[in-house]
């Protein structure tokens, strides 16, 4: 009898670390922005772009056809991480885009028109970049508060684990203290006193929140999560 007892109890802790890891890891692939179909396209937008294209070499360019569409299948069907979700109509839209510029492609490979496949050829690459540049952190410290937040916002607010999210404190200053520090890249340097004004805020709501009681918890991540928003706003 006991020893069916220990077993019982040794099988329920299995279990219950098995449903633990799994939620870890879900909570780890939901926030990692990562998209390894996009990755692997690279693989022959390079030759593409960097050899074939400007050294025109159209051999090359129709050679490349069937890699360039068993890649692009994986893109069509990419499931964007959670993550990501407020991306996902840019995404899309940014998916038929570069949908219609291989098929641009492949009707190019088809023809004589050596300028037209050239064309398609940058088309192609520009689609590409385009999809690139959607989920890309344009400042990765931002980002990387992103990926507390998300977990807090998403799993933890809706349960209202209060302790959860205070244990998260450290980080949360620690993230947003790399916001605070960060510098934007060249191109958007114009933005840089609006972006330390929001960051400034940003980092204030996250002190707020790791000292209020319970009952004002919710109002604090809002607010925490509405300052965030207003910073990722800057750059759309």
């Amino acid at each position: 009898m006991y020893k069916k007892i220990l077993y019982y109890f040794i099988s329920l802790l299995f279990v219950c670390t098995q449903i633990v890891l799994a939620q870890e890891e879900e909570c780890e692939d939901e926030t990692n922005t990562n998209v390894p179909a996009l990755v692997e396209f690279h693989e022959i937008m390079h030759p593409i772009w960097h050899k074939a294209y400007p050294s025109k070499d159209i051999e090359a360019l129709k050679s490349y056809v069937e890699e360039v569409n068993q890649k692009a299948e994986k893109i069509y069907t990419v499931k964007l991480p959670g993550i990501l979700r407020e991306k996902e109509a840019k995404w899309k839209k940014g998916v038929e885009e570069f949908k219609e510029a291989v098929n641009k492609y492949n009707e190019a490979v088809e023809g004589n028109d050596e300028k037209a496949l050239l064309d398609a050829a940058e088309l192609l690459h520009t689609k590409y970049e385009n999809l690139v540049r959607i989920i890309r952190p344009i400042v990765k410290e931002l980002d990387e508060f992103h990926k507390v937040l998300y977990v807090i916002y998403h799993k933890y607010l809706p349960d209202k684990k209060w302790d959860e999210i205070r244990n998260e404190c450290d980080k949360l200053k620690q993230r947003a203290q790399g916001v605070l520090d960060a510098k934007l890249p060249k191109r958007l340097e114009s933005k840089t006193d609006e972006y330390k004004k929001l960051a400034e805020e940003l980092f204030t709501s996250v002190k707020k929140l790791c000292i209020v009681g319970d009952e004002e918890m919710e109002n604090a991540v809002e607010d925490m999560h509405s300052k965030y928003e207003s910073l990722q706003d800057l750059f759309e």
